[in-house]
């Protein structure tokens, strides 16, 4: 997965928009202005492209276990977020079912009308 690909991948998605809230490096998506995956576009620059994305507890400890490019969100809460590397063992149909993963865990609590506008 390149970058190209994984904004397209995130922007394909409903109601989703590309934002750069923090600084001019950090390339964040958002679905009903809440984040679901974030990058630093530096680090893909350098060839260590990694992904912030929201996940389950549970899941992200099992992650964890069994992927040594699945690390604890770097500059986010770790029990709830997971840094994912893209150029190490974890399969591009998993980064895709991750970055799956965060969206719905955030469309899940967003309010019924935005989730039914949605869904």
């Amino acid at each position: 997965m390149n970058i190209e690909q994984f904004r397209d991948y995130c922007v394909n998605k409903k109601e989703v928009t590309e934002h750069f809230p923090f600084d001019e490096d950090t390339l964040v998506f958002k679905v009903c202005n809440k984040m679901f995956a974030l990058a630093s576009l530096k680090k893909w620059e350098e060839g260590n492209p990694f992904i912030n994305l929201k996940c389950n507890p549970d899941y992200a400890q099992e992650l964890r276990a069994e992927y040594d490019g699945v690390q604890p969100g770097y500059h986010m809460h770790k029990q709830q977020w997971n840094s994912v590397y893209v150029n190490s063992d974890v399969p591009t149909k998993l980064i895709a079912s991750l970055i799956d993963h965060s969206y719905d865990l955030i469309v899940q609590k967003l309010p019924k009308k935005d989730r039914t506008r949605i869904q």
